[in-house]
Order: C-alpha cells, then structure tokens, then sequence
C-alpha cells in the first residue's frame, strides 16, 4: 500500500489548508487511516483518525472542533480539512493506514512521506 499525502502549504494563522491522502490500493475502503503530525524538535502525535467505512472519527484534543477527518473510498482519498489554524500547528503531517485497528492506537501499517504545512502568525 503506498500512501501520497499532499496540500500543505504556507497559511496565515486563522486560515484552512485541506490535506489529501490517496492510496495506491484498490481494497483501501478496508483501511481505517490516522493522520499524524510532527513538529520540529518534537515527537510525533496523534491527529485524527477515520474508520474504514468513515462513519466513526476520532480527534486530539488540540484539534477537535477545528479539524474534520473525510474519506471518498470511490476516489481512494481521504482528507483532512483544517480550519482556524494556528501557528501551533505547523508540521509535517503524515497519513498512515490499518487494515486491523483504527484510532490513535493502531499500528498503522503504511505510512505516506508526509506533507508540510506552517501557519505564521
């Protein structure tokens, strides 16, 4: 399973970015899939999380009300739209998938390169 995220970019805090993620595989529809970021000098953290058949989301904290977590299983993608963002949330965001798991917890098998996204103040 290969992974390609995209749609970072430079934003000013209070602005939107919408991050993809689309799958190579055709069976992605049986994949929950978790973004994840990590910020310079930091460990990586949990962000969001989508089950397979995008009706259960799961959020961190620092997002939740800010961040929704999407899938178009027809297209292979699943999104992440970000708003209200704030300079805080500059990284590199990932997107892995699960065959098995789902949530903050799983052992997210496939791993995308990641897609930077700095929000200046």
């Amino acid at each position: 399973v290969q992974l390609q995220a995209s749609g970072g970019g430079l934003v000013q805090a209070g602005g939107s970015l919408r991050l993809s993620c689309a799958a190579s595989v055709r069976t992605f529809s049986s994949y929950a899939v978790g973004w994840f970021r990590q910020a310079p000098g930091k460990e990586r953290e949990f962000v969001a999380a989508i089950s397979w058949s995008g009706s259960t989301n799961m959020y961190a904290d620092s997002v939740k009300g800010r961040f929704t977590v999407s899938r178009d299983n027809a297209k292979n993608t699943v999104y992440l739209q970000m708003n209200s963002l704030k300079p805080e949330d500059t990284a590199v965001y990932y997107c892995a998938a699960d065959p098995l798991g789902y949530g903050s917890g799983a052992s997210y098998n496939y791993w995308g390169q990641g897609t930077l996204v700095t929000v200046s103040s």
